[in-house]
């Protein structure tokens, strides 16, 4: 596979608590890091080691408590699965960290049901939203779409663990370009796949 060379520096924080789903933290890595993109990944745990939903073992990149500051993040980026969502959900400095990103305009992406972390801190008010269908409760104030993938201004929410790929592709289009996102579709296959349904 060809990769792509960034020319922006645009760095991307990926999240992960024991339970993840790992598809949903593991395609749009790949995909984003196959764009050029610098993607990191954070554990919230005590240590690096997390286990996916599916008792997969990933080593994250470092601890969030080693994280000097996340001023240089364009994107913050929450899987879904449980109970990683949430872990995620009752972690406080990721909280805070989400609500003065977005307090920036910053980007911010969540799947599954991971966008009821950002519905339990308002932050999805107004704005159009999807999720894993039962967790549309906790989208407070959103307008529910129970599309594969949305995006509304900086925030894009994905529907669970069939929207990965899908998922990864949407945040590459809104970080680098819709060409880069359509080269990356057309290299790995994923257009061939939507074209034979």
């Amino acid at each position: 596979m060809h990769t792509y060379k960034s020319f922006l520096d645009m760095k991307v924080y990926v999240f992960l608590a024991d339970g993840f789903e790992t598809v949903e933290a593991m395609a749009p890595i790949d995909i984003m890091r196959r764009a050029g993109l610098e993607v990191v990944t954070v554990s919230i745990m005590e240590t690096v080691a997390v286990t996916s939903a599916q008792q997969v073992m990933v080593m994250a990149d470092v601890l969030f408590e080693d994280v000097a500051s996340f001023d240089d993040a364009e994107l913050l980026m929450l899987p879904g699965g449980m109970p990683g969502a949430d872990y995620l959900d009752k972690c406080e400095p990721l909280r805070r960290l989400l609500v003065a990103h977005n307090g920036k305009g910053k980007s911010i992406a969540a799947i599954c049901a991971a966008p009821m972390v950002l519905g339990h801190l308002g932050l999805l008010r107004g704005r159009r939203a999807t999720c894993y269908p039962g967790f549309e409760t906790h989208l407070d104030g959103a307008d529910y779409t129970a599309e594969l993938v949305t995006h509304d201004g900086p925030i894009t929410t994905a529907c669970g663990p069939g929207a990965a790929m899908a998922f990864g592709y949407a945040l590459v289009a809104q970080l680098l370009s819709e060409e880069v996102a359509e080269e990356l579709r057309e290299g790995m296959r994923y257009k061939q796949l939507m074209e034979a349904r």
